[in-house]
């Protein structure tokens, strides 16, 4: 019953959030604004055949997103298909949308049911590739920065002078984090032959699964499509309206680094995307509120259509390929005795 509270909780914290900053962004906005949002909706009226492109690439950037994988779970001797851990992949998203942070539990469990895996070790890989994102999404901040230099040190200057980090709270933060793995450590060496010593065991395993791959050029090769897809769509996306339509790849390398932020924030991005979005539209490439208000929206609406049309079609395919896969696995090994 505490879990099922607590779980519930959770969730209403959550999307709570997201309700709120949407409530909140509409509120802000002149009777004038929510005119010129709802006429840059009607302009995507007529641009419709944008979203063939956006499927493709969004649909790209989760097989490349599953075909990385595949390679952090081969030096563990897993071996899925690529249509299963695909499935999988997609499957995750859609659950993260529902169920804040239950999407990478979900992908886990549906490819170690449809692989016959063990499911501690899966998980070690996604605990690796997350890490790996992070270190990503940090090189790609560091990159628009670089590259757009001249537009961007005078707003971080701004923004980093209303904030001042004393050494105390650093050495809190990382003493903390000091701690927290000591304590791992410790239950670890109480427990290493328990069930949980096991577990804790083979989710270290799946995390050095970056060490130990044969393949580590074509892993890097997906980490940089991947990324390229996620800047692809932003590109895409600023052709919908007409006021965003004169923007190139740079502001997309913007749009796409706060627009990861905002994923962060919320399940999905919801409420927190299409201001981050916006701030980045407004501060530093002019663009007016309501505009960029409006692209945020469209971005996310079109990120969020994606995972849940391909998302639900992996609920209903996954089951379907799998009894033929197995049935055809059957067959050929009835022939083979004969």
């Amino acid at each position: 019953m505490k879990k099922i509270v607590l779980t519930t909780l959770q969730y209403v914290i959550f999307f709570g959030l997201g309700g709120l900053l949407i409530w909140w962004q509409y509120g802000k906005l002149s009777p004038s604004d929510k005119t010129e949002i709802f006429a840059s909706f009607a302009e995507i009226e007529d641009k419709l055949w944008l979203l063939i492109p956006v499927l493709l690439v969004g649909f790209l950037s989760h097989l490349f997103r599953a075909l990385r994988w595949k390679l952090l779970l081969q030096p563990l001797k897993l071996n899925p298909t690529t249509t299963n851990i695909t499935f999988a992949v997609l499957i995750g998203y859609l659950v993260n949308l529902l169920v804040p942070r239950m999407g990478e539990v979900a992908r886990c469990s549906v490819l170690a049911k449809y692989e016959n895996e063990p499911v501690d070790k899966i998980v070690g890989t996604i605990v690796a590739e997350r890490s790996f994102d992070m270190v990503c999404l940090i090189l790609v901040t560091v990159l628009a920065f670089v590259l757009q230099m001249d537009i961007a040190s005078e707003y971080v200057n701004e923004q980093m002078a209303k904030f001042s980090i004393t050494g105390t709270t650093l050495a809190i933060v990382f003493g903390g984090i000091a701690l927290f793995i000591a304590l791992l450590i410790f239950i670890f060496r109480k427990n290493r032959k328990s069930k949980i010593g096991q577990f804790i065991t083979n989710i270290g395993y799946g995390i050095l699964s970056i060490k130990f791959m044969q393949k580590k050029g074509q892993f890097l090769l997906y980490t940089a499509l991947i990324w390229f897809c996620y800047l692809a769509l932003v590109f895409i996306g600023f052709k919908a309206i007409d006021a965003t339509e004169h923007l190139g790849w740079m502001p997309a390398l913007s749009v796409l680094v706060f627009g990861s932020l905002g994923m962060i924030v919320t399940p999905g991005g919801i409420g927190a995307y299409p201001p981050a979005v916006q701030l980045v539209l407004v501060k530093l490439y002019a663009v007016k509120s309501s505009y960029a208000l409006a692209f945020g929206w469209v971005s996310w609406m079109a990120q969020t259509s994606i995972v849940l049309v391909l998302g639900l079609l992996s609920v209903l395919l996954l089951p379907i390929y799998n009894v033929k896969r197995h049935g055809q696995n059957k067959l050929d090994h009835q022939q083979d005795n004969e």
